[in-house]
């Protein structure tokens, strides 16, 4: 077994790997939220269409994509395994009085979070990145392309017609903050990328992106539900 074998298999080395595929998790949420934005645009989807057919067919978008499907599930499989990990260096022994640290909580907390958030990406990926994979979408014409695009803007605008499906994704958006909340500061802490100097702003630009980046994403279905219910 190689030092960097043993390093990944170690607790340190799990640490790392989920604090940088969680950092690029992170990076690619911006350039997601980007592009959902793109629904917002009254053009009867067209730009987003545009952007969809761009992002599932340029060669380097792709190869970054299926990086980030390996990411998604390192990022959980190292996530639970350090969940197991401290259950175990806890042990089963119990006390009348329970004394648990803010670090094991937060451990606790960030567990849980996860896999509520992994179950979330399932679906959506299941609900909408699956239909444009089989080639089952109407195809649509857009001005960018010479040939016809899969309208993947229809799917999407009808789910976020529904209600439930709305309040759904909303309060997926509350936890998947809380899961960045704690996720953004813990990742450079644990790359060493903390000092009394800097370590504020670093929590400071964690807690605007972990409330900036969901309520971005809950705006859309928000707009978009709010929207077809003034066009009735």
């Amino acid at each position: 077994m190689s030092w960097f074998t043993r390093f990944l298999s170690s607790s340190l080395g799990q640490k790392v790997v989920m604090s940088l595929t969680g950092i690029f998790l992170m990076l690619f949420l911006v350039v997601h939220l980007l592009g959902n934005l793109q629904l917002l645009n009254d053009d009867n989807g067209e730009s987003f269409n545009t952007y969809a057919f761009f992002m599932t067919h340029n060669p380097l978008i792709k190869i970054i994509s299926y990086t980030l499907y390996a990411f998604i599930l390192w990022h959980a499989v190292q996530g639970i395994r350090l969940w197991q990990g401290n259950r175990a260096a806890r042990g089963h022994v119990k006390y009348a009085v329970s004394h648990v640290r803010p670090s094991e909580r937060s451990s606790r907390n960030m567990a849980w979070l996860g896999i509520v958030v992994f179950v979330f990406l399932i679906l959506h990926m299941w609900q909408f990145w699956l239909q444009m994979k089989m080639g089952v979408l109407a195809p649509v014409e857009v001005a960018a392309y010479d040939h016809p695009v899969q309208n993947l803007y229809l799917p999407v605008a009808e789910a976020f017609k529904n209600p439930l499906y709305v309040a759904f994704y909303t309060i997926s958006m509350v936890v998947i903050g809380l899961h960045l909340w704690h996720g953004f500061w813990s990742s450079f802490q644990t790359l060493g990328l903390n000092h009394p100097r800097y370590t504020p702003l670093i929590k400071a630009v964690g807690y605007v992106y972990a409330i900036g980046i969901p309520a971005g994403f809950a705006l859309i279905p928000i707009v978009f539900y709010f929207s077809s219910k003034s066009a009735l």
